[in-house]
């Protein structure tokens, strides 16, 4: 079974939920025996020399690196692309991409569409860049063979909206981490085991970083405040973002993976997600990988996530995010989140469950 995949930046270690999905999820179809081809955007990959991940082929495909016309423009070399590759099956990632679902449709391909959430619902978008989404949405929901959602919230709305009953719900995963034992670079960035707080994602404005920067501004505590990632695009709101953190002793890391991520993880106090928008949030279940303490607010991707009363507070209330970030950072709460991750957030599950709804597509 050959499948083409489309709708993403690329793998590996390319920042965003999209991309963590893609790079664990299609080296383990690789395992399962399925041949995966998965179309990057030039722009993102920093080493075109890499032509393989875990097995997954690579195909570089230019976009421009703008965000209005990156995801059209690549989606559309893209869908005829895979034509010429003549795969089973071609596996488009979100709605923006989904756009051209009836084009690959056109032109003979089977398309399974995941939709990994209203992206329309975003406040980087424009009045016309949000019409088009909704569009990619109505189009991927109406037209693609099979659409795989990654959380309940995200089911409903097909269902409602578009009358789509046959939906397949596959979470997000995450992994198992072994934590490390290593400080040198937390040690680097000025912080002490258990003795900081942790955000993680794009620097975008629906991500809600300005209302946690605000709130902990009003609480009076040594732990400090971590936030971990950047932006794709340096625009006003990441360069006021940046302002404001240095203004409030906020140490921002940038974009890190691998032994980094592990080491922030491993020994940080609590995890806050103050978004107004997610699919079903990858960092999040990272953290509780890690049973790390977490403060989340309460949007309905956040809240499927049935954590305790205690680790939400209302979305864009910096008064109640301050308050109960308070409370978090003056105790010391042990969580273990194992056995949640292993029955509903497992790759290898989420891998198999792919397979087959490829194989029920090719049916």
């Amino acid at each position: 079974m050959k499948v083409i995949v489309l709708g993403t930046r690329g793998i590996p270690d390319i920042l965003g939920g999209v991309e963590t999905h893609c790079q664990e999820l299609y080296p383990r179809l690789v395992k399962l025996g399925c041949d995966m081809e998965l179309i990057t955007r030039k722009s993102y990959v920093k080493d075109l020399s890499i032509k393989e991940y875990q097995g997954v082929k690579l195909k570089h495909i230019f976009t421009p690196k703008k965000k209005s016309l990156e995801a059209i423009i690549h989606t559309f070399i893209g869908v005829l692309y895979a034509r010429s590759k003549n795969p089973n099956i071609l596996h488009i990632h979100a709605i923006g991409p989904s756009l051209l679902v009836p084009f690959a449709k056109l032109l003979g391909l089977k398309v399974v569409v995941t939709n990994h959430g209203p992206d329309y619902d975003r406040q980087k978008w424009g009045k016309i860049a949000k019409k088009v989404l909704m569009f990619g949405e109505k189009f991927g929901s109406k037209y693609a063979n099979k659409v795989i959602v990654i959380s309940n919230v995200i089911k409903k709305i097909q269902e409602n909206k578009y009358n789509r009953m046959d939906c397949k719900l596959v979470y997000n995963g995450v992994n198992l981490p072994t934590k490390s034992n290593q400080t040198d670079y937390i040690d680097s960035l000025g912080l002490e085991v258990s003795k900081y707080c942790i955000a993680v994602g794009r620097f975008v404005e629906e991500k809600g970083f300005h209302d946690l920067i605000k709130a902990y501004s009003k609480i009076d505590t040594d732990i400090k405040l971590v936030i971990v990632g950047d932006s794709d695009h340096e625009d006003e709101y990441s360069l006021s973002l940046k302002k404001m953190a240095k203004e409030n002793s906020v140490i921002m890391t940038g974009f890190i993976k691998g032994k980094k991520l592990n080491q922030i993880f491993s020994h940080a106090k609590l995890f806050v997600m103050p978004s107004y928008h997610e699919g079903l949030p990858i960092a999040l279940l990272e953290a509780m990988s890690y049973s790390l303490d977490v403060l989340v607010s309460d949007i309905p991707a956040n809240v499927e996530v049935k954590l305790d009363e205690s680790d939400y507070f209302h979305v864009g209330d910096i008064d109640d995010l301050a308050t109960k970030l308070a409370i978090k950072l003056n105790n010391d709460t042990d969580r273990d989140f194992q056995k949640v991750i292993q029955e509903k957030y497992s790759w290898d599950l989420i891998a198999r469950q792919t397979k087959k709804i490829y194989k029920e597509t090719l049916k």
